[in-house]
């Protein structure tokens, strides 16, 4: 193995290290308002208190991703589950705007499945619709949170989402994912924008692999 290589190692070690150990401190610090969470959830939507699905993780292996349950089990006339904004209470879209619905999966950061930041781990068929942009993508740990979630999120579609992921994975570091930490903070107490400029920067990235993809698959 090269220096170079040894050190790329090291770095992933380190991080991956770090990640552990900030999930597991914040897991402990955040314990009690997780039962507490827990409690109003039962109140409010009932059991189960978690809602879990697979996603795809690091290179497309599967995991299960847990979360606080958000969602009631309203349904149409028909039996046809209603539109999520219509199925969720007062309650349940504060969870969700203070991320407190994402703590079960500081679990899955300790396990080394998840990473605290990274693109947002996604359905498997949703990785494989992105073809080899999906590749890519997966080329690093989900995370909690990441580079889209802090510049638009909700406000943003598939592919700027897709865009900013693309431009994380290419210019990943010790200190954008610091900032993205601190930003997401921000982000929790004064709510999500779309950064024209951030997006802008990411859009060439995913031209790019978009032509180098096809131009490796044309005959």
């Amino acid at each position: 193995m090269t220096p170079a290589l040894r050190r790329s190692a090291g770095m992933r070690a380190l991080r991956a290290g770090l990640g552990r150990a900030l999930a597991l401190l914040t897991l402990l610090a955040l314990l009690p308002l997780a039962l507490v969470t827990a409690m109003l959830v039962f109140v409010t939507l009932g059991r189960p208190l978690l809602f879990w699905q697979r996603r795809s993780g690091l290179h497309g292996q599967a995991f299960v991703l847990w979360k606080f349950r958000t969602m009631r089990e309203a349904r149409d006339a028909r039996g046809e589950l209603l539109p999520d904004a219509l199925r969720q209470t007062a309650l349940t879209r504060l969870l969700r705007a203070t991320r407190l619905d994402e703590v079960p999966q500081l679990l899955a950061i300790f396990r080394g499945q998840m990473a605290l930041v990274g693109p947002r781990p996604l359905l498997p068929e949703t990785i494989a619709g992105f073809g080899a942009l999906g590749a890519v993508r997966s080329s690093v740990l989900p995370g909690l949170t990441g580079w889209a979630q802090v510049n638009g999120n909700t406000c943003l579609s598939d592919r700027e989402k897709l865009a900013l992921d693309l431009w994380y994975v290419e210019n990943r570091s010790f200190a954008l994912d610091c900032r993205i930490l601190a930003l997401t903070v921000l982000v929790i107490l004064t709510g999500e924008r779309r950064n024209l400029g951030n997006l802008e920067r990411a859009r060439p990235i995913l031209r790019d692999l978009e032509a180098t993809t096809a131009a490796s698959v044309r005959p």
